[in-house]
C-alpha cells in the first residue's frame, strides 16, 4: 500500500476519481477537481510511472487496475465514481470488470472497449509509428505541440490547449513508451454487457482516435448507458471545450450523486 500511486484531491463526500490519458497526469484534472469539490471528494491519480507515482515492474491493464485498488485502499474509499479518459477509460473498464463492487458509476470518455485488430500487425505498425520520433532522439517536450495538434478539433480553447501541451511535455519518455505498449493489448468487450452501474459514454464530435460512432456502438452494449457527444471537440474535450465537458459531468453526477443521495 505504501507504493500506491500519487494523487491530488479536493473536497469531501462521495469519491469521484479521475483517470488521465497517455498525455496527462493528475494535475491535468485540477479545473475539474475544483469545480466538483463542493459536491464530492474529487481525486485524480498520477498513473503509475507518471508524475510522482512509482512505475510498475510491467504496465499491464491488470496491474493498473491493481494499482487503482491500492490507491482507493490507501484513501479508505470503499466505492468510487470513475471518470476515465482514453487509456484511463480502459483502466476504469478493467477495474469495473475485476472489482465491480468498488464502482458506483462510470464515465467512459474518448475511449474504446478494445484496441486495434486481433492479428497483431496493426498494433506493431501503430507502435512503430508512434515511437519512431522518440527512437530518433526527439524528446516529449519538443513533440508535445504536434501530438496535441493531431488530437484536437477545429476550435479549441487556447488556454486549454496550452495546458494540454504542457501536460504532454511533462510525460516521462519511459512512461509514454510503457503506456503505448500497454494500450495495444486492451480488449474488454466481454465486460460491457456485465456493467451494472450508471454509465456515461462521452465522445468528442471530431475525435478520430475514439470516433463518436464507435463510442455510440459501445454505449449500446452497456445496459442503461447514456451516450453524449461534445460538439466541436476532438480527443481532448476537457481541454478543448472545458465548459461543455463540465456541463456533461454536472448533469450526470446530478443524477448519480445528488439525486442518489437524496433517494437514499
Amino acid at each position: 500500500m505504501s507504493d500506491a500511486p500519487h494523487h491530488v484531491e479536493r473536497g469531501q463526500g462521495p469519491a469521484v476519481v479521475f483517470l488521465h490519458g497517455i498525455g496527462g497526469d493528475g494535475t491535468s484534472w485540477l479545473p475539474e477537481l475544483d469545480a466538483m469539490s463542493s459536491r464530492c471528494r474529487a481525486v485524480a491519480w498520477d498513473m503509475p510511472g507518471y508524475g510522482d507515482s512509482p512505475a510498475l515492474p510491467e504496465m499491464t491493464f491488470p496491474s493498473l487496475a491493481g494499482a487503482l485498488r491500492d490507491l482507493l485502499g490507501r484513501l479508505e474509499i470503499e466505492q468510487a465514481h470513475l471518470v476515465g479518459h482514453s487509456i484511463g477509460g480502459m483502466v476504469a473498464l478493467e477495474f469495473a470488470a475485476r472489482f465491480p463492487e468498488r464502482v458506483a458509476s462510470l464515465v467512459l470518455y474518448a475511449t474504446s472497449p478494445a484496441f486495434g485488430k486481433p492479428d497483431g500487425d496493426w498494433q506493431r505498425d501503430f507502435l512503430k509509428a508512434r515511437l519512431a520520433p522518440l527512437d530518433a532522439g526527439q524528446r516529449m517536450a519538443k513533440l508535445a505541440p504536434s501530438i496535441v495538434e493531431s488530437l484536437i478539433g477545429d476550435s479549441p480553447d487556447e488556454d486549454g490547449i496550452a495546458r494540454a501541451t504542457a501536460a504532454m511535455g511533462r510525460v516521462p519518455e519511459a512512461a509514454y513508451r510503457a503506456a503505448m505498449r500497454c494500450l495495444v493489448t486492451f480488449d474488454r468487450r466481454d465486460a460491457l454487457a456485465e456493467l451494472a452501474v450508471p454509465t456515461l459514454v462521452l465522445a468528442g464530435e471530431q475525435d478520430d482516435n475514439a470516433p463518436a460512432a464507435m463510442m455510440e456502438r459501445m454505449a449500446g452494449k452497456i445496459p442503461g448507458a447514456h451516450f453524449q457527444v461534445i460538439p466541436g471537440a476532438g480527443h481532448l474535450a476537457h481541454f478543448e471545450q472545458p465548459a461543455a465537458f463540465r456541463a456533461a459531468l454536472d448533469a450526470f453526477f446530478e443524477q448519480t450523486i445528488t439525486q442518489g443521495a437524496t433517494a437514499s
